[in-house]
């Protein structure tokens, strides 16, 4: 059953990229704040209904406990939505899956873990193709500075690389509060770990979702909930996806892991198909090669 779970949770994250691509509007000033506000508030359903259906004994001060990683992961979403109102789906969602590259750099740096050197060439491989991205952005082919101006333009494509930085940055801090000598949780034993870790997320992020909407409402923008459909899709389809995730690691994670970044693959062709996305041919060959990167250090990972 973990193969399927495993097959679902990619297809499930790779729809809701999609959905997060095709409802994200660039004439639209406070689009993005939308979809944190819907991703909150089925991600808050969710926390409900696990703490209504299981006996974990949750402590509300998780909330605080956990909120260093809570931020990084919400913020770094936060990023991911602005930037996809400008940025095509094909070429944000490989450069933000180098999440996993950026946190192994950071264990080394800090923590004094050494990796294999099959790892480094993995991370090398990723390296080049970020750096062939990046020069793309600059060449007449690419013309997004002339459509957005110099200032968004290069806000827009940062974006992409901000939600890397700072979801590797929760990661790695995850490698604290998911291990119960180091975990500053309250509560929790070896079997609610991360459940507990999961609900104090996704009620942060219900939290902040209820903010965001008290703003707006502030700002007097308007937010017509049947005209936010594709937001809802792709808010179901993130939360449907963290719950099948569980269950996907819960087998063979070391061949689940490199199934799973896939997501980016599955993200690609589906922007290519619905959304007509086109690149130039020179940006799916670095594209290609962050794909290549990021499959090899999913496979040596999981060794």
């Amino acid at each position: 059953m973990w193969f399927i779970f495993t097959i679902i949770t990619t297809l499930l994250w790779g729809l809701a990229e999609l959905f997060y691509k095709k409802g994200s509007h660039e004439d639209q000033k406070y689009d993005h704040l939308r979809v944190c506000v819907l991703v909150g508030a089925v991600m808050g359903i969710h926390a409900i209904f696990t703490l209504l259906t299981t006996d974990i004994a949750y402590d509300p001060r998780n909330l605080i406990a956990y909120l260093p990683v809570s931020l990084c992961y919400i913020l770094s979403m936060a990023c991911s939505f602005f930037g996809i109102r400008f940025i095509e789906e094909s070429l944000a969602d490989p450069i933000e899956n180098t999440a996993g590259a950026m946190c192994s750099i950071l264990c080394v740096l800090f923590l004094g873990e050494s990796i294999a050197p099959a790892v480094w060439v993995a991370i090398a491989v990723i390296v080049i193709g970020i750096i062939g991205v990046s020069r793309m952005e600059g060449s007449a082919d690419v013309n997004r500075k002339q459509k957005l101006g110099n200032k968004l333009a290069i806000i827009a494509f940062a974006m992409p690389f901000c939600y890397a930085i700072i979801d590797a940055l929760g990661s790695f801090l995850d490698i604290f509060f998911l291990e119960m000598e180091t975990s500053p949780l309250i509560g929790i034993t070896e079997e609610n770990i991360e459940l507990i870790a999961n609900v104090s997320y996704e009620l942060t992020f219900a939290i902040c979702g209820l903010i965001l909407f008290a703003f707006m409402k502030w700002k007097g923008v308007k937010f017509e909930l049947p005209k936010q459909k594709d937001k809802a899709l792709a808010a179901v389809c993130e939360t449907a996806g963290q719950l099948t995730y569980v269950y996907a690691m819960s087998g063979n994670g070391a061949i689940a892991a490199p199934i799973l970044s896939c997501v980016c693959v599955v993200s690609l062709l589906l922007s290519r198909i619905f959304l007509k996305e086109k690149l130039t041919k020179k940006q799916y060959l670095f594209i290609g090669i962050i794909i290549v990167g990021i499959l090899m250090l999913a496979v040596l990972e999981g060794e």
